[in-house]
């Protein structure tokens, strides 16, 4: 682990910063709406979440106060005027992006990464290609490159973590990975014969279901919308792959790999207790879930538990859904342009994975920092490469809604999948032609 890191992990000294006026402790930089001095000629507006800078979690918090007095110190022109975004993140976001149209943005914003599109697409977006070398954009996960650039390889933002969803086994049960749907369903079905209850999953009525369902399609090569927006999922090819992949979760639960009960899941904290109580030997969940079930688990009992890649129809076709946040300028002035970028560089992309075991968006980094020396961050990056986001369009929602409905009617056996994929896609294209 780097000295630095070390650094931004103790506590927050009282010292004096080169530059700026004596007498100006650190902790005078910092304030719930503002980093830096009162009185800094240059301002940087940066609105951001409520989970670093202003996170309710001490540790974290003084992290990245640490972070941000450096970058500020090295700046004494420099203020950052800080706005506090709401956890609603359809409406936050829907703001941002009516006072970017309006000229009335921040200048530097996060942005999530299943509404970055619809900012490209406004034009709102300010590109940064000459605050990152090509190299470090090129070292993108591949799904993250082309989601924060555009036609002209024009760099709009800085997609800084991410997360994935992969599978969770319990190796006494189940030595080996499963690679393919079929695999995963005999694997599933052993772990009911030793008194199991098979596979979990998400299936009720959330986007957690929709979203980690999405991934065997995806892995089809299925598209949800055109390339306007327009929903296609139901059509063609898709609709072949779409009932492929609805037809793998009914064998699932038909077959008995896995329970009835799957219909009723909507937390994914639900497998952190199965897996507790030594009732389930698979499940498929978030990255985020490995140290949740180190934390949980007695350490022998943890030490039998792996992950891999999420299996797919066959051994050389996957994907696995990816959220995560991203930075973006969207100011008119080259300075604040600058500084947003700088700040991205200097404060979210590495030190702040590492601080809060974020993946990283960039495979170097996962060589960078000591943070992700674990086994399981090999499993995880390698994934990565197979990553599919959520399209950043307006119809997103409702097809993740529709989704949710369709899994929730076959998986209890109130509709045959072609039935319910035809509802699905008749009420969602109602809904496009609203918009």
């Amino acid at each position: 682990m780097t000295h630095r890191f070390l650094r931004v992990l103790g506590a927050i000294g009282a010292s004096c910063a080169i530059g700026l006026p004596a007498g100006l402790a650190a902790q005078d930089l910092i304030t719930r709406d503002r980093v830096g001095p009162a009185d800094a000629p240059n301002t940087m507006t940066f609105r951001l979440t409520a989970y670093d800078l202003y996170s309710s979690d001490t540790p974290t918090r003084e992290a990245f106060e640490a972070l941000f007095t450096d970058f500020i110190e090295a700046r004494p022109d420099w203020k950052i005027e800080t706005q506090i975004a709401t956890d609603n993140i359809g409406q936050e976001q829907a703001r941002l992006l009516e006072q970017a149209r309006a000229g009335r943005a921040p200048d530097c914003a996060m942005i999530d990464s299943s509404q970055l599109a619809l900012f490209k697409n406004a034009g709102v977006l300010a590109p940064m290609n000459a605050h990152f070398t090509q190299a470090e954009i090129d070292d993108l996960f591949p799904y993250v490159r082309d989601a924060v650039t555009d036609a002209d390889d024009n760099l709009l933002a800085w997609w800084w973590f991410t997360d994935l969803r992969v599978l969770y086994r319990d190796t006494r049960l189940v030595p080996d990975a499963p690679q393919t749907w079929d695999a995963l369903q005999s694997a599933a079905l052993e772990t009911v014969e030793a008194g199991n209850e098979g596979v979990l999953f998400n299936g009720g009525r959330w986007e957690g279901t929709a979203f980690d369902w999405l991934a065997h399609f995806w892995a089809q090569g299925g598209r949800l919308v055109d390339a306007e927006g327009a929903p296609v999922f139901a059509e063609g090819e898709n609709r072949a792959k779409m009932l492929a992949a609805i037809n793998f979760y009914k064998g699932l639960v038909d077959s008995g790999a896995a329970p009835a009960r799957v219909t009723s899941i909507v937390n994914y904290d639900e497998f952190n207790a199965a897996a507790a109580a030594g009732t389930t030997g698979l499940f498929i969940g978030g990255n985020w879930q490995y140290n949740q079930l180190r934390g949980t688990l007695p350490e022998d009992e943890f030490a039998h538990w792996a992950v891999s890649a999420i299996p797919g129809p066959s051994a050389d076709a996957r994907a696995t859904g990816t959220g995560g946040w991203t930075i973006a300028a969207l100011s008119d002035d080259p300075e604040a342009v600058r500084t947003c970028a700088e700040m991205i560089k200097e404060i979210y992309s590495g030190p702040s994975n590492a601080i809060q075991g974020l993946l990283p968006t960039s495979a170097a980094q996962y060589d960078q920092y000591d943070a992700f020396d674990g086994a399981e961050y090999d499993v995880f990056a390698e994934a990565l490469i197979d990553g599919q986001a959520r399209p950043g369009v307006p119809i997103y929602p409702e097809i993740s809604n529709n989704i949710q409905i369709m899994l929730g009617q076959v998986l209890s056996g109130a509709a045959s999948p072609e039935k319910a994929l035809d509802d699905a896609a008749a009420a969602v294209a109602a809904a496009y032609d609203r918009q």
